[in-house]
């Protein structure tokens, strides 16, 4: 089977790393590293586990304009970077550009919307793509040749996602993901969802009715009788929302960009090492150094 294509959340990964890791871990100036170390050995223990054919890690706007524009609120609750962390995500791209690995970056749209474009992209060339996130928006990718490697705070490693683990988990097909989320809603984008409706209930209704558009298609008007047996207090909730939940679906699905398929990229080990170490990053150098291939870290 060809190598995979890898993309990656930067952001999610690196915030995660962040956290992760104390701010004790120090480089160049005594500026704190932990996001970089972090962030560099999982790639390190993806590159070698899965074998990608090139990584591509994506940064992107904190929040689309579109979005906000769709939903004011949307990211509202999200503190600012850490300053020690701003530092760390500047640096970033070089240092992950000496392993070889491509770095992506858009003003104008999500880091999101580029993973779920070179995922397309990939697809739609034959190969396969695996996307590393913890953001559980990039469910709706899942699929025959797209599988989400989900990294989850707090713990070491992740968790393979693929279009029967979508199901396993939400009762939807990976594609009704945004239809999901704007019915559920989702507190890390500051969406509400529609009131009353829970996980369960979401699930209920779409595979009943096969989408959101079909949903409030299913409650009618508030003059006209229910249709497909809602209780109506939900069925009033949802009529009442419908605009809404339409706008929170835009914003929870993948902007489509277009983008060329990379080309085959090697993990670069002595680059790695000395951006490594011009960084402060000693003991990450000095183990990249010593090692002749993915096998030996």
């Amino acid at each position: 089977m060809p190598a995979p294509l890898l993309v990656v959340d930067a952001p999610f990964l690196l915030y995660r790393s962040f956290f992760a890791l104390p701010e004790s871990i120090t480089g160049v100036g005594g500026h704190p590293v932990g996001a970089l170390l972090g962030g560099v050995n999982v790639l390190l223990r993806v590159a070698s586990e899965r074998r990608p054919r090139a990584i591509i890690v994506c940064f992107g706007a904190e929040s689309a304009s579109y979005r906000v524009a769709l939903y004011p609120p949307y990211h509202a609750d999200r503190p600012p970077v850490p300053t020690a962390l701003a530092w760390q995500f500047e640096r970033a791209p070089d240092l992950f550009a000496a392993f070889g690995w491509g770095c992506e970056a858009s003003t104008e749209l999500e880091a999101d919307d580029l993973l779920g474009s070179y995922a397309a992209a990939e697809s739609a060339a034959g190969g396969s793509t695996l996307v590393l996130t913890g953001d559980r928006d990039m469910y709706q990718c899942a699929g025959e040749r797209t599988t989400v490697l989900f990294l989850k705070s707090g713990t070491t490693g992740f968790e393979t996602v693929d279009a029967a683990e979508v199901r396993r988990r939400y009762g939807i097909t990976p594609e009704l993901v945004p239809d999901f989320i704007a019915l559920r809603g989702d507190p890390s984008d500051s969406l509400p969802g529609a009131p009353g409706v829970g996980p369960k209930t979401a699930a209920e209704l779409l595979n009943r009715h096969g989408s959101l558009d079909a949903v409030l298609a299913a409650v009618g008007t508030v003059e006209a009788p229910l249709s497909g047996g809602e209780r109506p207090r939900l069925a009033q909730s949802l009529r009442e929302h419908a605009d809404q939940l339409r706008s929170y679906r835009e914003i929870a699905r993948l902007a489509p960009l277009e983008l060329e398929r990379p080309p085959d990229r090697d993990t670069d080990l002595v680059g790695g090492a000395a951006a490594a170490s011009r960084l402060g990053l000693n003991a990450l150098a000095g183990r990249l150094e010593a090692a002749g291939s993915l096998d030996e870290l």
